[in-house]
């Protein structure tokens, strides 16, 4: 959609249109442009010696010897690896980066100075190799150091947007290096060429330095050896994963080295063939130069964007990609023309070395520091030192010994005009299996990230009942904790209720009184069966001393209930007063359901005694019995009173007693107890338990917004534990029609059910796009309120200065309850996305974008990226992050979500009103509160809507607005608004009175 306003972005500096071109922020620009310098600046040191050294190399020895260079350089690249990571436990961070670039150099120095003060060819000989060895270590060395450092500077997030800027030096270096060698070597050997670039690395060092200094709390500061010991028992509990994960890390970085070397293998082969030792030489400067140019093009404008746009993995695959597949099929096309036949291969590896040089040093070293950044930062540099560095060696030397045999091989079995193919095949091969470990690491990714493992529910689907009843009925025997028994038992109701008795019935008699109680419990809880009469009566026939009370209670209701011919006059003995109250009570209630009338009048007495009795236990027995009486008949006439009992248990359990009888006249006792916090948990319980029964009447309660919140919260949260499908459906009816904090108490409602795992299914597959509609509904809104937000700014320092201080402070305050309500609709999106995704992942990316820290809000955004896949998951990352109002704003604008143009204070204001039922409570007071102090004129319609308002300081508002705006209609009102129930209402309706009588009084 087009941009009305180009207010927003008009008139940037120069330095701003300069980041937004490279895709960096401000914060970002002094760390970025100091590490582009270091390691460009080091890279064109590195390059004048690696073009310098080859040279000489392959002038000594050809391209025969490569592959034992290849496995001599593995060699040297592991114990220098080992070394890096060795020092990194004996020295703080920051040491250890400063310090290895100046001592990599000194040995390629003196290295030199052998070379001219030797006189013997074989020990030149020597050297050579040796210079060409060290020259490969440094490059392991230096790629490494600098990785580790972007990864200490940057978060998970600015690492995407500032390292393909960063490794672009190496471009530049190729650029610059490139173009110059043939130059330089005009005026200098090569000997005196490598001299200089240890000069021009020394000088890159030397920033390097100032960068540590400048960015020092950046680093720790103490080796690794003396981190807190906190932070190493959080590291074993990742230990099984992280392993994992470094791992396939490990044969990434492998397999892609792997690739280089055989690609260069095979292009160094060609050249030799083709050029002699100075023409090779200046055609390696300018085909370096020629690459990097395009390498810079794409790192500066492409790489970032891409990176952030289809993710790391996506960029890591191209190189095996392109070199595995897409490159060989052209060479192999370009070799079946009959014209090119003779130069195609040649210029086929050149067009092959071309891309691997183009993906390697562009997508795939801006996409690797992302990849370490699940690492905890405890370890992270000294695992990218050994699973980098030690990969990178150990490949080396693999791709030398698998050149070594192949070469071989074909020289013994492959016809000469085959052999240049099969290192075309090993390609292919090395990059498919490349492939295939990007796709795990891919897996791995987030997992890591979230440090969370996912938890299935168990269910009858996925448990084999017989081994589990089995399993119940052996931890319950055994000896153990207590709590856990009752979980086995609570856990066995749940998965199979009905088979539930078969396996507790048994063992009753081995049970202790409170596991005795509870497996009762569960046996009631479904019909009572003749089947296990014979081991519940054992618990009535051990003398009363020797059992507990609610046990034998228990049995006598289970084996009464299960007989079918009760001996009623047994029954009629236990309501004799030795007895304990809760058998007396349990008598009483069988006896109303099944005696003869002169039973239960003897009952009714009984229980009319308990109810009435001094004693807390005899009424809380008494009212327990009542829940299982049919017909209450003459003791309803206690109810009332017992209601208002001073005991919280009495009152308790006539809650229950209610909602277990469905006594509707005293439904509202049910409501009533959601307000308090002692009754709460009992009412929410008693309510679930009548089901789609008690749906109508907590629907009314939650939806009436004259209720208190705390209410319509618990009324949400029990219809949420009514597990029916009314309820489910009432929740997402509810869901769309309802805003601000009735949705975000619907939305907890619902992630409840989702926990069930048959639910969270039914989820996924209908309500998919409901919530997509939801998400999109809450963006638009949040356009409206980044254009409040930016037309209620003063627009210059001089109007800030002529407006009225008390306007100025009501502004501000507007201001910050559209910054609340802007963090209300972010919580509110988290919720939403917690319905579509999983609940840890979610969480841990909730609880890290609510952090203060960019470190920990970076990778809280990073898990989004790598979980959301919806159209809008892009925008939903810019909203996510910390951003400038203006810049969300033309995001929502972008995606076509909203549209802007600058309005006048007064016009905004009466546009935020028209969302009345969208704002919070707080920022429509504030809207009044500043309309009143801007002299702002309001229609009735808004003005009539406040004074309805349910929340009492918004009548509060609109009431002052109309004192100030229009005295006359409010002396129309005054007589109606007396009767307002809110004190503070009322107290300003007495004040406007006191001084209407006032200014009558001075008037007669």
């Amino acid at each position: 959609m087009e941009l009305k306003n180009y207010s927003l972005t008009a008139n940037p500096s120069w330095l701003a249109q300069l980041l937004k071109w490279v895709n960096l922020r401000p914060e970002e620009g002094e760390r970025t442009w100091l590490m582009f310098a270091f390691y460009t600046i080091v890279s064109i040191g590195l390059r004048w010696a690696e073009d310098s050294t080859i040279a000489l190399f392959l002038d000594e020895y050809g391209a025969g010897p490569l592959p034992w260079m290849y496995i001599a350089s593995a060699f040297m690249g592991m114990a220098l690896v080992f070394i890096y990571s060795w020092l990194q436990k004996v020295l703080p961070l920051r040491w250890v980066v400063v310090a290895i670039a100046p001592c990599m150099v000194v040995p390629l120095m003196l290295l030199v100075l052998l070379r001219w003060g030797v006189h013997f060819s074989y020990l030149s000989v020597v050297v050579v190799f040796l210079l060409r060895l060290w020259v490969d270590s440094l490059y392991i060395v230096n790629d490494l150091n600098t990785s580790i450092v972007a990864n200490q500077l940057f978060n998970i997030r600015e690492i995407k947007r500032t390292y393909p800027l960063i490794s672009s030096g190496l471009l530049i270096a190729d650029v610059i290096s490139g173009f110059s060698l043939p130059w330089l070597l005009e005026f200098a050997k090569l000997n005196r060429v490598i001299m200089i670039a240890c000069g021009v690395i020394i000088i890159g060092s030397a920033i390097l330095c100032y960068l540590t200094y400048q960015y020092r709390t950046s680093f720790p500061d103490v080796p690794q050896r003396l981190m807190p010991q906190e932070q190493a028992s959080r590291h074993r509990r990742i230990q099984a994963p992280l392993k994992r994960y470094t791992l396939q890390l490990f044969a990434f970085v492998g397999l892609l080295q792997v690739i280089g070397l055989l690609v260069d293998f095979q292009y160094l082969q060609e050249l030799k063939t083709n050029l002699g030792d100075r023409e090779l030489a200046s055609f390696l400067g300018i085909f370096g130069g020629i690459v990097g140019l395009c390498e810079l093009a794409t790192q500066w404008f492409f790489s970032s964007r891409l990176i952030e746009r289809f993710g790391v993995f996506f960029t890591a695959a191209l190189l095996p990609a392109a070199v595995g597949f897409v490159v060989p099929a052209l060479i192999g096309l370009l070799y079946s023309l009959p014209g090119l036949k003779s130069s195609a291969f040649f210029w086929g590896l050149v067009g092959l070395k071309f891309f691997d040089e183009l993906l390697r040093y562009t997508f795939v070293v801006s996409s690797s520091p992302v990849l370490y950044q699940p690492i905890p930062e405890r370890i992270r540099s000294r695992m990218q030192a050994l699973s980098g560095g030690t990969a990178e060696a150990i490949a080396t030397g693999s791709a030398g010994i698998i050149i070594a045999i192949t070469l071989f091989v074909c020289g013994l079995f492959v016809p000469l005009t085959m052999q240049k193919w099969v290192l075309i095949g090993e390609t292919i091969v090395v990059a498919v299996a490349c492939l295939k470990v990007v796709w795990l690491l891919r897996s791995r990714y987030v997992d890591l990230l979230v440090l969370s493992a996912e938890r299935g529910e168990l269910s009858a689907a996925n448990v084999g009942l017989r081994a589990f009843q089995q399993g119940v009925v052996k931890a319950l025997e055994e000896k153990g904790n207590a709590t856990d028994k009752h979980s086995c038992i609570e856990l066995l109701a749940q998965i199979d209720p009905k088979g539930a008795a078969d396996v507790l019935a048994p063992i009753l008699f081995k049970l202790p009184p409170d596991l005795q109680r509870h497996s009762l419990e569960v046996m009631l809880s479904t019909d009572a069966t003749p089947a296990h009469v014979s081991e519940v009566r054992w618990l009535l026939e051990r003398h009363p001393d020797n059992i507990n009370p609610e046990v034998f209670a228990l049995a006598l209701r289970y084996v009464w209930l299960a007989d079918t011919n009760p001996n009623l006059s047994q029954i009629e003995e236990y309501l004799n007063q030795r007895h304990h109250s809760l058998t007396r009570a349990t008598a009483a209630a069988l006896l109303l359901r099944q005696g003869t009338p002169m039973q239960k009048v003897a009952a009714t007495k009984t229980l009319r005694r308990m109810l009435t009795h001094k004693q807390e236990r005899e009424r809380v027995n008494g009212v327990k019995a009542l829940r299982e009486v049919v017909y209450l008949q003459a003791l309803r006439i206690h109810i009332p009173n017992l209601l208002q009992d001073e005991s919280l248990r009495v009152r308790c359990a006539v809650l229950d007693m209610i909602a277990a009888t469905r006594m509707e006249e005293y439904y509202s006792a049910l409501l009533t107890a959601l307000y308090y916090k002692s009754t709460r948990a009992t009412a929410m319980r008693a309510l679930v338990k009548m089901e789609n029964e008690a749906l109508d009447m907590l629907l009314q309660v939650a939806t009436n917004a004259h209720k208190p919140e705390v209410l319509r919260m618990y009324a949400w949260r029990t219809i949420a534990q009514i597990s029916t499908t009314e309820a489910l459906e009432t929740l997402w009816l509810q869901l769309e029609s309802s805003w601000g904090a009735t949705r975000y108490h619907i939305l907890r409602s619902l992630l409840k059910i989702q926990k069930q795992s048959e639910i969270s299914n039914l989820v996924d597959r209908f309500q998919h796009s409901r919530v997509e509609s939801l998400i999109e509904q809450e963006l638009r809104f949040l356009g409206e309120i980044y254009a409040a937000y930016l037309d209620l700014q003063p627009q210059s320092t001089l109007e800030d200065r002529q407006t009225n201080k008390r306007v100025l402070i009501i502004r501000d305050l507007l201001q910050r309850a559209l910054g609340e309500m802007e963090w209300d609709i972010r919580e509110r999106i988290l919720l939403l996305l917690k319905l579509l995704y999983s609940p840890e992942k979610m969480q841990a990316a909730a609880f890290n974008l609510r952090s203060e820290s960019v470190v920990n809000l970076a990778r809280g955004l990073e898990i989004l990226e790598h979980t959301v896949n919806l159209p809008t998951k892009s925008l939903l990352l810019n909203i996510l992050d910390k951003r400038s109002h203006q810049e969300k704003l033309h995001y929502l604008i972008e995606a076509e979500f909203t549209e802007y143009q600058k309005l006048p204070v007064s016009e905004r204001l009466q546009r935020m009103l028209t969302l009345g039922t969208f704002l919070s409570d707080w920022c429509l007071a504030c809207c009044f509160h500043f309309a009143q102090a801007s002299r702002i004129r309001l229609t009735i319609n808004e003005i009539l809507m406040a004074l309805r308002h349910p929340t009492g300081f918004v009548r509060e508002a609109a009431i002052a607005y109309l004192s100030v705006v229009s005295h006359r209609v409010l002396l129309d009102l005054l007589p109606k608004l007396q009767k307002d129930s809110h004190p503070l209402v009322t107290a300003q309706i007495q004040e406007l009175m006191k001084k209407t009588n006032m200014v009558g009084d001075r008037i007669q």
